[in-house]
């Protein structure tokens, strides 16, 4: 099914974007992880990213009819093509950044898969119904260990509210588009004040630009990374 007046290019390629650059960065954490079994658990996470970008992606370029497949669209974009929040691509910094942008992020794409399962895109609402399921778990995930190092020992707590305070401001832009900015917050502050954390102050500025193509210098390192392979060698198969 084609996308109704409602879905646009644009629309479904940030959503791809978001999901392509969080897999491309948890992936950082094999062989990093501080236990094995979480090095497993953020692998998997991973996984559910990139399959979810595949789908989104796909759709992406058959609404835009130039012709473009998943793989041109995730590794034949320059940054300022790609559409994701600034969030996704900053740095994982230590364990508690890792967990404060997966926290956030996860309950953001739960809310708007939920809503986009309930459109009235067929194509969208399909992808949005089965990657719904997978954010329910990375939030579930996020939320253990926020709480788990919130309310751990003086060392983790000062980390984790670092780490909180840090991302926040990030969070604003993802709520450019929708209403889903007080539903998040309802999901949010329950699992900060759990963890003995401060829910950080609104600040008078919030950085934004990634869905205009306005991106860090993080995410040229990262393409930059993840697109050499592709680019070198374009067109091969195994």
């Amino acid at each position: 099914m084609t996308g109704t007046a409602t879905t646009t290019f644009e629309q479904v390629l940030g959503l791809g974007d978001d999901a392509l650059i969080a897999a491309q960065r948890l992936c950082e954490w094999c062989t990093r992880a501080p236990e094995m079994e979480e090095e497993v658990a953020l692998a998997n996470i991973a996984l559910d990213q990139l399959g979810a970008a595949r789908l989104l992606l796909t759709y992406a370029g058959e609404l835009e009819g130039a012709g473009r497949d998943e793989d041109d669209l995730a590794y034949l974009r320059d940054d300022r093509e790609f559409r994701n929040v600034l969030l996704v691509e900053l740095p994982n910094g230590d364990f508690a950044v890792t967990m404060a942008k997966l926290l956030f992020l996860s309950a953001y794409q739960r809310l708007r898969y939920e809503q986009l399962a309930a459109g009235e895109d067929a194509r969208l609402a399909g992808i949005a119904a089965k990657t719904v399921k997978e954010s329910t778990y990375h939030l579930e995930h996020a939320t253990l260990w926020t709480l788990r190092l919130g309310d751990g020992t003086e060392e983790s707590h000062r980390r984790m509210q670092q780490a909180v305070d840090e991302i926040w401001p990030y969070t604003y832009e993802l709520f450019d588009d929708n209403a889903l900015r007080q539903p998040w917050l309802n999901i949010v502050e329950p699992v900060l004040a759990e963890a003995t954390l401060t829910r950080p102050e609104d600040p008078p500025w919030a950085p934004r630009g990634g869905r205009q193509g306005l991106h860090t210098e993080h995410l040229s390192y990262l393409l930059a990374e993840m697109q050499v392979l592709h680019r070198a060698h374009p067109g091969a198969q195994w």
